[in-house]
């Protein structure tokens, strides 16, 4: 796990952005938005289908999150890390609550969903 500046982990957990999760397939990118939570060097993610396959393959991923106004950016933070599937039911329904309070969906909604933990091995920011 790395050590994020306090100003870069403050952002990420700011508010509800959409969040680009960089996978590989053949040794090629695959890129998709996902919500997500950060919380001390740790992010949580609830995904299926080519995302989820992804990360069984190749556990190393990458993550964008950047906060525009009106098409400017404001600031972005770029993660690095190494990401688990979890098998557990219970932190896996734990994680789909948490994550579908900070979007505001539906309390059940996602059922289908696994729960996919990425340790940050390095990240960098920058504020605009």
């Amino acid at each position: 796990m790395t050590e994020l500046p306090s100003e870069a982990e403050r952002l990420l957990e700011s508010e509800p952005l959409m969040a680009h999760l960089a996978t590989s397939v053949d040794d090629r990118p695959h890129v998709a938005p996902v919500w997500y939570r950060y919380d001390a060097g740790t992010v949580e993610i609830v995904t299926t289908g080519r995302k989820l396959a992804n990360v069984r393959e190749n556990p190393r991923v990458a993550l964008s999150i950047q906060k525009d106004e009106g098409g400017d950016a404001r600031w972005m933070v770029t993660l690095r890390g190494t990401a688990t599937v979890v098998e557990d039911e219970s932190a896996t329904r734990e994680a789909r609550r948490r994550i579908n309070a900070k979007y505001g969906a539906e309390p059940g909604a996602y059922a289908d969903n696994a729960l996919v933990r990425i340790d940050v091995g390095s990240g960098a920011y920058r504020t605009y």
